[in-house]
């Protein structure tokens, strides 16, 4: 029995030894990755808020954070990026908005004019099926059949199966719902901020990439 309980501890001790180690060496993995990733998630909101203000040489001139809550109470964070040009001229903004998909969280960077019409749009996060929600990337295009490009979401953007005018995707209605839910939260707290972009200026240009 006492050959049995030495076992018993020497087993338990070597697993611990064991645990001890790999998350040593886990730990030490994740600082070393830690600094790329963050640099790649970096380069791709700067590339994506090119994208979707449709323009190459920006200025973030502000960035703000606005907290709502949405219809079941639930708060929603977004991030507002004022953008100018390199003469200083409003461009509008670059808007960060999640939302519940089918298949979880639906991230979206959509950018909008002084005015609020929708300039362009990309997906950061999603885990939508891949050939049906996953669509949302393109279906929502310029000159694609749920096109959104040039829209003003004053008046919310709904799917053509809720009376509004927008085609859903093809066999993915409830991803549609929550990717134009995302676009006009991302308008509403657009309009929430104050348009003065007076600081923490920090230039995207081509020398950037």
């Amino acid at each position: 029995m006492k050959k049995l309980e030495s076992s018993l501890t020497n087993m338990a001790l070597v697993l611990t030894g064991v645990a001890v180690i790999m998350g040593g060496i886990l730990a030490f993995v994740n600082h070393l990755t830690e600094g790329p990733i963050n640099e790649q998630k970096n380069k791709a909101l700067a590339d994506g808020i090119k994208t979707v203000m449709v323009c190459d040489n920006l200025v973030v001139a502000k960035t703000d954070t606005v907290k709502q809550n949405d219809a079941k109470s639930k708060e929603l964070t977004y991030i507002i990026y004022q953008i100018q040009d390199a003469q200083k001229k409003d461009l509008g903004a670059a808007v960060e908005s999640t939302t519940g998909g089918f298949g979880g969280d639906l991230k979206v960077l959509v950018g909008f004019d002084p005015e609020g019409k929708i300039l362009g749009y990309t997906l950061l996060e999603h885990a939508e099926t891949p050939g049906l929600g996953a669509k949302a990337d393109k279906w929502f295009q310029k000159g694609e059949k749920g096109d959104i490009i040039g829209k003003d979401p004053k008046e919310p953007l709904t799917v053509s199966k809720d009376g509004g005018q927008v085609d859903a995707i093809t066999a993915s209605t409830i991803t549609s719902r929550a990717f134009l839910l995302a676009i006009n939260n991302a308008y509403n707290a657009y309009k929430a901020t104050p348009a003065d972009a007076a600081t923490g200026a920090t230039e995207l240009n081509d020398k950037e990439d």
